[in-house]
């Protein structure tokens, strides 16, 4: 894992070009703490800088900037290529010769022989990289297939600049960094801002499975070389039989497995977060199968009974006789992390799960420089509460008929009740008024359901979650629901949320789950073997048993949630009322301070758990003030 950063100027030279890319990367250090590279083309008017996290290949053979052997490429690489073995072995068949064991040296090595689409299709990682063509006097930009590592670009004066993190683009000279007012609503809604969309006016992610091309004098060229809904297209016109979900299991345990042992490859100590669930118990069940020594696995427990599950992955632990390490915090551990999200996330992020996964993170990176996780299990196999809702609701929709609309404006009477009564009649009002699926999905994941109306000036772009694909048209709203979930939620808010966590305390992390063969598999499998009987995850639960007897991991789903409503009321309170002053808010003009006042107020005098609605708007001005 590391951080990459750099420039394409191809107009004016750029003044002293290897400092620039230096002090951008070292704005990186972070997610790089072990080396540090430039390299320059003054006469192309390109630099590359690389933070480096050694994990494969830690000897100098395998630092950055590397130029390929032909001398055509030269890369700057953030991630790791899982199949790297496998494709040296092809590549060294036809006659290649590599000088260390990095993946850096097999990606380049793969662009030289296959081309960089055919290569990126072959390869098998969580990765973001800069890849300059000395020959083409092109930059491509690149990002994995699920959106695992980040990956920014802007141009700049009539300079294009890239970085793994917005804190490299903000070092490039002459960077402005204007609020995009449009992008607030998304922050509203989902408590992210969505690819490709971020914080600044003219600022983009490279969007997951998607290249990035730069020409002198041309427009960034952007397209897919993989997408969900490719693998979902596929995956549907090639189901595995249903009955007792054997054929499904066994193949699930093959691609999972192969996953887990290619994941485990490291030059530096290596674990796994475990909570004791089924996704995480499962990768730590295959991990153990594969080693030789009791695998490192970590957890976090909170005093706090209701947010603790330390008890049930010790139980787990104990089982499949890991080397465990359980650290219990306070709820104060988490509230003095509260002032520094804006420095950890660097663009306003509203997940407040990000406080425990930054905890665990930070733990687990005493012992161990990779851990891997259970991360995707609940997108691929249908294992969250909201896709039961989505389906209940579906049918109470149908049930109604044309009484719908009527329905729903008697629960917008039920919303000015107080309490969670009022809260309840207010989203299900507009779940029952929503126009189709899509929107009605919109509605359950929505935190602001009309965030327009809280922001000055402002039209909230379209996401993938007002449409249904033609793919998925008239297929199971399971289908749809994980669909919709694995192009934006995963992405945006859980993979950036762990990533920020884990990389601001040099831990790289890794998803079994998210292999993309594993991802294809999973499309194969059909919805009633992914939930039955209103259980979610039923091919993995049967897959764990092998491993763990159910009643170990047979519980409710708990997440990784802080109590944040009651922390408004109380310990973060000034906090809050500090960011919250109307006048402050009205001066900034990104919000409508009768708006958000009036949230506030009735949250703090206990009338309703607005905590949802606030801590967007709380991260976006902590996130203000940081800047």
């Amino acid at each position: 894992m590391c951080g990459i950063a750099g420039t394409f100027a191809p107009g004016p030279a750029v003044p002293d070009l290897a400092h620039v890319a230096e002090r951008m990367a070292g704005c990186l250090a972070h997610r790089g703490p072990d080396d540090a590279g430039v390299w320059v083309d003054p006469e192309a008017g390109v630099a590359l800088g690389h933070r480096r996290l050694a994990v494969i290949d830690t000897s100098a053979e395998g630092h950055q900037p590397m130029r390929s052997a032909g001398g055509r490429y030269v890369v700057v690489l953030n991630g790791e290529i899982y199949n790297f073995r496998d494709l040296a072995a092809e590549l060294e068949a036809g006659g290649m010769r590599f000088r260390g064991h990095s993946d850096t040296e097999v990606l380049l090595a793969g662009v030289e022989r296959w081309g960089l689409e055919d290569g990126l299709r072959r390869m098998v990682g969580m990765f973001a990289f800069a890849l300059w063509d000395r020959e083409e006097r092109t930059l491509h930009l690149c990002r994995d297939r699920m959106g695992e590592k980040p990956l920014y670009y802007a141009a700049v004066d009539g300079a294009w600049v890239f970085g793994s993190e917005l804190r490299a683009l903000r070092a490039y000279p002459g960077f402005v960094g204007t609020v995009d007012r449009d992008v607030l609503p998304l922050l509203l809604r989902h408590g992210y801002i969505p690819a490709p969309h971020t914080i600044y006016a003219g600022v983009r992610k490279v969007r997951p499975g998607h290249v990035v091309t730069v020409r002198a004098g041309g427009e960034p060229a952007e397209r897919p070389y993989w997408t969900v809904l490719d693998a979902v297209e596929r995956g549907l016109a090639d189901p595995l039989p249903s009955g007792d979900g054997a054929a499904a299991r066994d193949a699930l345990a093959d691609a999972l497995s192969r996953a887990v042992r290619q994941q485990m490859i490291a030059d530096v100590p290596l674990g796994a977060f475990l909570s004791g669930g089924i996704d995480s118990s499962l990768v730590v069940a295959l991990m153990q199968a594969e080693s030789a020594r009791p695998v490192r696995t970590f957890t976090i427990g909170f005093r706090e009974a209701a947010f603790d599950e330390a008890s049930h992955a010790r139980a787990v632990a104990a089982h499949l006789g890991t080397d465990h390490t359980e650290h219990v915090l306070t709820g104060q551990d988490a509230l003095d992390l509260v002032p520094r999200l804006p420095e950890l996330y660097d663009e306003p992020f509203a997940d407040s799960s990000q406080l425990p996964t930054h905890l665990i993170a930070a733990v687990t990176r005493r012992s161990v420089t990779v851990a891997l996780s259970g991360d995707g299990g609940d997108e691929l196999f249908g294992g969250y509460d909201r896709y039961a809702w989505g389906m209940r609701l579906r049918r109470l929709r149908a049930g109604l008929g044309p009484l719908r609309h009527p329905a729903a404006a008697v629960a917008r009477l039920a919303a000015g009740l107080p309490g969670r009564a009022g809260d309840r009649g207010r989203r299900l009002a507009g779940m029952l008024a929503a126009p189709d699926d899509a929107h009605l999905y919109r509605e359950i994941v929505s935190l602001w359901r009309d965030p327009e109306r809280a922001v000055r000036d402002a039209r909230e772009p379209a996401t993938p979650l007002g449409s249904t694909p033609p793919a998925l048209a008239g297929r199971p709203l399971l289908d749809r629901m994980m669909y919709w979930d694995m192009v934006t939620y995963l992405p945006d808010d859980i993979l950036a949320k762990v990533d920020r966590a884990a990389m601001a305390v040099s831990l790289e992390t890794r998803a079994p789950f998210l292999d993309h063969r594993l991802v294809e598999l999973a499309w194969r499998i059909p919805p009633g073997l992914r939930r039955r009987n209103g259980t979610g995850k039923w091919v993995l639960r049967r897959l764990l048993d092998r491993f763990v007897p159910r009643a170990l991991v047979q519980r409710p789903k708990m997440g990784f949630a802080v109590p944040v409503d009651r922390w408004l009321r109380g310990p973060l309170e000034d906090w809050a009322s500090a960011l919250l002053v109307p006048e402050r808010i009205a001066d900034q003009g990104f919000f409508r301070a009768d708006r958000v006042a009036d949230v506030w107020s009735v949250h703090r005098r206990g009338a309703r758990d607005w905590g949802y609605l606030l801590w967007p708007v709380l991260m976006f001005q902590a996130w203000v003030e940081a800047r």
